[in-house]
């Protein structure tokens, strides 16, 4: 499971990520679960902190775009994956602060006597999250 901290409490999110958006990388609360930071203090312990990034080259600027979140998705999935029985993940990165963004760098390409558009995106900074455990 996801969570996010907001405020006093920590807060299931669930990952929206939309090339359509304005705000690319996103995470939803989803109201499943909250737990106030006293009671998640009390009962997890921090294992690691990861610092995830996503690249993509493509012609299609949208397109381009998409493919590198769904490429962050899958690396958020993994981690998900790999938690231990009960364990959580916890985005740290926070809005206005230092919350990842995806950077388009754009350029032109002759192709057979023809100019095309090549798009690069990456991300910056990294979307950071940290994995919990239950403690003993």
């Amino acid at each position: 499971m996801i969570f996010r901290r907001y405020g006093t409490t920590y807060q299931s999110v669930d990952m929206d990520f939309s090339a359509e958006a304005l705000n690319e990388i996103g995470f939803r609360r989803n109201r499943e679960t909250s737990i106030p930071v006293d009671d998640f203090e009390s009962r997890y312990e921090h294992v690691e902190t990861v610092e995830l990034t996503a690249e993509s080259q493509g012609v299609v600027q949208n397109d381009t775009e998409q493919v590198l979140l769904d490429r962050l998705a899958e690396k958020v999935r993994e981690r998900l994956d790999a938690l231990e029985e009960g364990g959580i993940l916890v985005v740290e990165n926070e809005n206005g602060r230092d919350y990842p963004k995806t950077r388009q760098e754009t350029k032109n390409v002759v192709e057979r006597g023809a100019n095309t558009l090549h798009f690069a995106y990456s991300m910056a900074p990294p979307l950071r999250v940290a994995l919990y455990r239950p403690k003993s």
